[in-house]
C-alpha cells in the first residue's frame, strides 16, 4: 500500500507538470482546443488530490467503526473523478461555443503543438505506469487515474493531428469543433469511469471466471464435507470476500469441520491472495443438493 501511495503523490505533481506545459501551448497559441485540453489537465490535478487521499484512507487498518477496513474509499475518490470529467467536458462545450460565435486564427502553431505534444507523451509514459501498478496492487483510484490519463492523451494526439490540419486548411471553425470532439470523448469515459465505481460501491460479484476457480478450488478440497452452497463473493478496493455455507455430517465433531474450514481457506487464498473468507457450516438436513459438490 505504500508503493501505491507514492505513486499517487507523484501522480500529483506530474499533472501540475502536465498542466503547466498545456496552459503554455494555449497562451501561445490562443487556441480553444488547447484550452480544452488544459481544462481536462486541470480535472487531473484534482482528481490525483482526491484519490490520493481516498488511498491513504483506504490503507486505515478495520476498526470498531468499520470492521471490514476502509477500502471502499477509493470507489468513492473514482465516483467523484468521474463527475469532475463530466463538469469539466462542459466547460470545455462552452468554450468551444464561445469559439464558435467568434473563431480565430491559431497564432504560433508549431511552437504551441510542440509544447503540447511533451506534455502529451509525458501523459502516455505516466498513464500506462498508473494503470500497470493500479492492477498489480488491485488499486482502484489507481487505476481510474491511469484510464483517465490514457483518454486525456487519445483527445491530445486527436487535437494535435486536427491543428495540424487547421493550420494548413486555413478553416477556423475546426479549432472548436476539435474541442467539441474533446468534451464527448471525455464525457463518455467520465461516465464509464462511474459506471465501473459504482459497481464496486454496490458490491458487485467476482468475474465468472475468478468464481470459477474459487467453486473449482471448494469442490476439490472439501474433503470430507457433503456439499457448498450459496456462494457470494464481492471486490472492496484490493480485498475479496467470499462467504458460503458448507454442508457436513450432523455427526462431524468441530475440530474435524474446522480442519474443513482451514484447509478451504488455504485453497481459496491461493487463487485470490487478498481474500476474507467466511465459511458457514451447516449439518446434513440443510443440504440443498445444489450448489458445488464435493468431488
Amino acid at each position: 500500500m505504500k508503493r501505491v501511495q507514492i505513486f499517487a503523490t507523484v501522480n500529483i505533481a506530474v499533472g501540475i507538470a502536465v498542466l503547466g506545459l498545456k496552459y503554455l501551448a494555449y497562451y501561445l497559441t490562443g487556441s480553444v482546443a488547447l484550452l480544452s485540453d488544459a481544462i481536462e489537465s486541470i480535472v487531473n490535478v484534482v482528481t490525483a488530490i482526491v484519490a490520493l487521499a481516498a488511498i491513504r484512507f483506504a490503507a486505515q487498518p478495520a476498526d470498531k467503526n468499520h470492521p471490514y477496513g476502509h477500502h471502499k474509499a477509493e470507489y468513492v475518490s473514482a465516483v467523484v473523478e468521474g463527475v469532475l470529467i463530466v463538469i469539466a467536458a462542459l466547460a470545455i462545450l462552452r468554450a468551444a461555443w464561445g469559439a464558435y460565435q467568434m473563431p480565430r486564427m491559431i497564432e504560433a502553431p508549431w511552437l504551441g503543438l510542440a509544447v503540447n505534444g511533451a506534455a502529451t507523451l509525458i501523459n502516455l509514459v505516466w498513464a500506462m505506469a498508473l494503470i500497470r501498478q493500479g492492477k498489480k496492487h488491485r488499486s482502484p483510484a489507481l487505476a481510474a487515474d491511469g484510464h483517465h490519463l490514457m483518454t486525456d492523451v487519445v483527445s491530445s494526439l486527436g487535437v494535435l493531428a486536427g491543428l495540424v490540419l487547421a493550420v494548413y486548411s486555413g478553416i477556423k471553425l475546426l479549432d472548436p469543433l476539435l474541442a467539441v470532439l474533446i468534451s464527448i470523448n471525455i464525457l463518455w469515459a467520465g461516465w464509464k469511469l462511474m459506471k465501473e465505481s459504482a459497481g464496486g460501491l454496490l458490491d458487485e460479484a467476482l468475474p465468472e471466471e475468478m468464481l470459477a476457480r474459487i467453486r473449482a478450488a471448494i469442490a476439490a478440497n472439501a474433503d470430507g464435507a457433503i456439499e457448498a452452497h450459496d456462494l457470494r463473493t464481492r471486490h472492496a478496493g484490493p480485498m475479496t470476500f467470499v462467504e458460503f455455507h458448507l454442508v457436513v455430517k450432523g455427526s462431524m465433531s468441530v475440530t474435524d469441520a474446522h480442519e474443513i474450514c482451514d484447509r478451504l481457506e488455504r485453497a481459496i487464498k491461493a487463487e485470490c491472495h487478498d481474500a476474507m473468507i467466511s465459511i458457514h457450516v451447516e449439518p446434513d438436513d440443510k443440504a440443498k443438493h445444489s450448489g458445488i459438490v464435493v468431488l
